[in-house]
């Protein structure tokens, strides 16, 4: 059948108006002859589809990207082309129905993949043509159908089917999970659907068709039959990537780049269902100009189109915008769904503007004497608060010779922090003046400088007060002995009032003296002693004695100064040792007859301690059972003569140091003679000391003479 003879076919039947209206194409197959070119933009033949109401927002797609269905149905070529292949297939859709057409084009060469490569389904591996009965071919089935349900969507054909013999269908969608999707007519070969399907969920199923005779042998087969899933537009497009947030200099060029934003659509990526097209559907605020960027329709990159100017982030209303961006697919056509996301785009500062100072002189006023902060600085910076363009650094570039001064910045306010770190001396200097500048942590533009606002003046008043007067020198330092009489004079202190300009007295007072000794004359200030000094005593620490004086001037409030005073304390030798221990025990059968090591200790200092003389002041019996010996310069060994009864014995012990003169003490050292047997000690019974006669006079006479 040539094109004009079918053309003018189709114009008969669409003149066919006393036919009852069935949804979808008026004739469902055509066979057209391969011509030997395909003219761009020239009718091939026109199909009629109706959805019986109105055929609204209807919409063709074709299995071949080199044609297209018009509004009106006519089919054309895009561009001239000689083979597309054996079969067309055009889909219909409206919001109320559906159809699929195919076109059979005679004499058309074979294309070796170009349905597979058309709907993106390629087999897993080739199944090599041979010679059956069974005829089988690929059956499409748009996605989304409607019911009712089953539908017939195919057929098998086995001309050579025996008598008796039926069809099996198998495969994923018939007998393996999803199971129940297809089935066949075992006697017709007719394939049917069940239900709707979904291209997103699975696009290809694979089955296997075979004939089986009545026990259920297998005749001929298993033979392949592939069911192809045809994309709907079903999918809106989703932005899945966000938060979109970009940034872009001030001043930065026009059609610089600010970010991409990009779509997901589920759909089939090689037809228009999965097309896109971006736009800006809304910009937020819309000043200076309501299109301060474009996106482009393909890529969704997002540029500025503004001049330069107009990108001035301190003339902005704000500096952030919010676009609503839309991705449609079908190429953006109108039939297209949409998805919509938000872009934030913030325009970021760039130090353009230095900072100034909102004076050009400053005035503080400190008393002598103060520390910490005495005025801050105000500054005015037009770049964005929350950058290093906007925070202020503060230096002081003169005035400063002590180091009595610091500027910090304060990180909230911005403001420069002037302190005074070092105390200032209204009698050196009442006036100062500092000068000082400031600058941004980041680096100023090139075609910016810092300029005069950027310097200031500092004019600082130092008040008077009442200074106290300060001890000089401070701590104050003598060294005597101790046991020096009551009443001497250990020096006489000094303190001046830095109040050089103000007429004063100074009047002086004990402030600490822990044991009492000192008393100072408040007028002239001589410190002598009300008590001996004893370096022994608990208030002296490492031979130090420690007191403190207080000078008080005549000042309205007056003020107070303190000076320490460091007694050192020479050793005399004004203590006696003494031994330790004063109680030993020893049995009245020992065969070793040592009693006990005594040591022996001293309060004073070398040289007026050790080394120690150990002697016994008087043998207590006339045979002279006891013995002392010598071990070092602080111990000394008492052992017997011979072994004693039971009974409790007191030897006087002498020790002398080696002070100049040196002293002496006698300590009586009791000695109990115990019982030991049996590996029992009883000294219970040791009865009553025993003293001689001589003993108890000598000692009496020594102790009178200690008076």
């Amino acid at each position: 059948m040539g094109l004009l003879s079918f053309y003018n076919q189709v114009l008969l039947l669409t003149s066919a108006e006393d036919l009852d209206c069935t949804p979808g194409f008026q004739q469902k197959v055509f066979h057209i002859d391969q011509p030997a070119e395909f003219i761009e933009d020239q009718a091939i033949l026109n199909l009629i589809f109706s959805d019986c109401k109105g055929n609204d927002k209807l919409h063709y797609e074709v299995s071949s990207p080199y044609f297209k269905v018009n509004n009106d149905g006519s089919l054309v070529a895009l561009r001239n082309i000689t083979a597309v292949g054996k079969t067309l297939f055009v889909h219909a859709r409206t919001p109320h129905a559906e159809d699929m057409a195919e076109l059979v084009i005679v004499g058309g060469k074979d294309i070796q993949g170009s349905l597979q490569d058309i709907f993106k389904f390629a087999r897993t591996s080739p199944v090599p043509r041979q010679k059956r009965s069974i005829v089988v071919s690929p059956i499409l089935i748009p996605e989304n159908q409607r019911q009712p349900f089953p539908k017939d969507v195919g057929r098998v054909v086995d001309n050579d089917r025996p008598e008796g013999s039926k069809f099996r269908l198998t495969g994923k969608g018939v007998d393996q999970e999803p199971k129940g999707i297809f089935r066949i007519n075992e006697n017709t070969g007719s394939v049917s659907v069940t239900r709707n399907l979904d291209r997103e969920t699975i696009a290809t199923y694979q089955l296997f068709v075979e004939t089986i005779d009545v026990n259920g042998k297998t005749l001929e087969g298993p033979v392949p039959l592939e069911v192809i899933v045809i994309d709907q537009n079903d999918n809106r497009p989703i932005f899945r990537e966000g938060p979109y947030i970009g940034h872009v200099m001030e001043g930065s060029p026009t059609g610089t780049t600010v970010m991409r934003m990009t779509a997901f659509d589920a759909d089939d990526p090689a037809t228009d269902n999965a097309l896109l097209r971006y736009n800006i559907r809304q910009q937020t605020p819309d000043k200076p100009s309501p299109n301060m960027f474009y996106i482009d329709p393909e890529k969704g990159d997002i540029v500025t189109v503004v001049s330069p100017a107009l990108l001035d982030r301190e003339t902005l209303e704000n500096p952030k915008y919010e676009l609503i961006i839309e991705a449609q697919d079908m190429a953006g056509q109108d039939v297209g769904l949409t998805g919509t996301a938000t872009a934030t785009i913030i325009i970021d500062d760039k130090n353009d503007h230095s900072p100034k100072f909102t004076k050009k002189e400053f005035q503080a006023t400190v008393e002598e004497g103060a520390v910490g902060v005495i005025v801050n600085l105000t500054v005015e910076d037009k770049d964005d608060p929350a950058t290093g363009a906007w925070r202020a650094a503060y230096t002081i570039i003169n005035g400063n010779p002590g180091q009595s001064f610091e500027i910090h910045t304060n990180l909230q306010t911005n403001e420069g922090m002037l302190s005074v770190v070092k105390p200032l001396d209204y009698e050196i200097s009442a006036f100062h003046t500092l000068l000082i500048k400031v600058e941004n942590e980041d680096p100023l533009v090139p075609d910016v400088s810092y300029g005069p606002s950027s310097t200031a003046t500092v004019h600082i008043t130092v008040l008077d007060v009442n200074e106290g007067p300060v001890f000089y020198p401070d701590p104050m330092m003598v060294t005597r002995q101790e046991n020096i009489s009551v009443g001497s004079v250990l020096l006489t202190v000094n303190a001046t009032d830095p109040d050089s300009l103000q007429r004063q007295t100074i009047r002086y007072s004990v402030y600490k003296d822990p044991a009492g000794w000192l008393n100072i004359n408040p007028i002239n200030g001589t410190v002598d002693t009300t008590a001996v000094l004893d370096r022994e005593s608990p208030f002296v620490h490492d031979s130090v004695y420690t007191a403190l004086f207080l000078a008080i001037d005549s000042g309205n409030p007056p003020a107070t100064g303190t000076g320490t005073l460091l007694i050192t304390l020479e050793d005399v030798n004004d203590n006696a040792p003494f031994i330790y221990p004063t109680v030993a025990e020893v049995c009245d059968d020992a065969k070793n007859l040592s009693v006990v090591i005594l040591g022996a200790s001293d309060k004073d200092l070398h040289p007026n301690t050790d080394p120690f003389k150990f002697e016994i002041h008087k043998q207590t019996v006339p045979d002279k059972v006891w013995k002392i010996s010598k071990i070092n310069n602080t111990h000394a060994l008492v052992s017997l003569l011979q072994n004693l009864n039971k009974a409790n014995y007191h030897l006087p012990i002498m020790v002398t140091d080696s002070g100049k003169p040196p002293m002496t003490n006698i300590t009586d050292l009791r000695i109990q003679v115990c019982s030991c047997k049996n590996s029992k000690v009883d000294c219970n019974a040791a009865g009553a000391p025993h003293f001689s006669a001589a003993a108890v006079l000598l000692l009496s006479l020594f102790s009178l003479a200690s008076l």
